[in-house]
């Protein structure tokens, strides 16, 4: 059974919760096998056993960790090179998507991005289009490239023993051309990292700049607070937190949409979601036309209810 390369997303040891939606995927393709770069490889260990990666490829050498992703690429097309996998699996973030683009150019293999499935062949499923159309891809040269949304896989767990593998790649001077001179740790918000959550509550123009009641119902689900871009323009609430076609892109298994109209540009960025709920005044705005289910009214009288509920609940 060929190997399929997943490159895990972590943070000192912490792996997120994509690398394990990786391992998942991976095992319907073939052997999964972890690539970690960075320290923390002793904390990691367990875990990445624990969802099915039989080995795990570890490089942990200042030239790679000093520098931005093109000593990561030197990394993996050597991996490739030595193990000819069936896949190479990457989170769907903007180094993850950075990094494939680079690798596939290297190794000239075809490459898809921001998967939302992928099965055996492997095949994938993608939205398109801004949210228009829905495809399925594969690619027809080389090894397949394939970076992955968050929440695309629910977690399926499959211990094994997972054999740690020291990887020793000459990095190319070329590829520390960019060199990392200092880092701080995200603040926390203690609310999930939006991209991440399986649950997002969004607020836009009909809260009129009080995110109050979406930010009282997002703490009481455990999700995380996105925005519209008309709620960023006016300042209401942060850019990091903007969803939409200029923002981030997610895809929960719930999003909750207060106040927002549903104009394209943001059903671009949550159109994927599993499962859509809208709250608006106006029961002809845009977003009821992609809802799973909507609430015709004032969020100012519904997300309160709504947060009672779910704290009695």
């Amino acid at each position: 059974m060929a190997e399929v390369l997943v490159l895990v997303d972590h943070a000192n040891g912490e792996v997120r919760k994509t690398t394990a939606e990786l391992l998942t995927i991976a095992r319907r393709l073939g052997e999964p096998s972890a690539v970690y770069i960075g320290s923390g490889i002793e904390d990691a260990q367990g875990v990445l056993g624990r969802f099915g990666s039989h080995k795990v490829y570890v490089a942990d050498s200042p030239e790679v960790t000093e520098y931005l992703v093109a000593p990561q690429v030197d990394i993996l097309a050597d991996l490739i090179e030595k193990t000819s996998p069936a896949a190479v699996l990457i989170p769907s973030n903007p180094a993850g998507k950075e990094l494939a683009a680079r690798l596939s150019i290297r190794c000239e293999s075809g490459l898809i991005t921001d998967a939302v499935d992928v099965q055996a062949g492997p095949t994938t499923t993608q939205s398109v289009f801004a949210g228009s159309y829905t495809t399925t891809s594969s690619v027809t040269k080389g090894t397949p490239i394939i970076t992955v949304k968050p929440n695309s896989a629910p977690i399926e767990g499959s211990p094994a023993p997972a054999e740690i593998v020291k990887v020793d790649t000459a990095v190319s001077d070329a590829a520390k051309a960019a060199k990392i001179t200092a880092s701080k740790p995200k603040e926390q918000s203690g609310r999930p990292e939006l991209t991440e959550a399986a649950i997002v509550v969004s607020g836009g123009r009909g809260t009129g700049g009080d995110f109050a009641p979406v930010e009282a119902f997002a703490d009481a689900l455990g999700a995380a607070v996105g925005a519209s871009r008309a709620a960023v323009d006016a300042g209401w609430y942060p850019h990091t937190s903007q969803v939409g076609q200029t923002g981030k892109q997610v895809s929960p298994q719930l999003y909750v949409a207060a106040g927002i109209s549903g104009a394209i540009q943001h059903r671009a960025g949550m159109q994927t979601s599993k499962t859509i709920v809208a709250i608006n005044k106006d029961e002809e705005a845009p977003i009821f036309e992609l809802v799973d289910f909507g609430v015709v009214g004032d969020l100012f009288q519904v997300l309160p209810q709504a947060t009672e509920a779910v704290k009695k609940g």
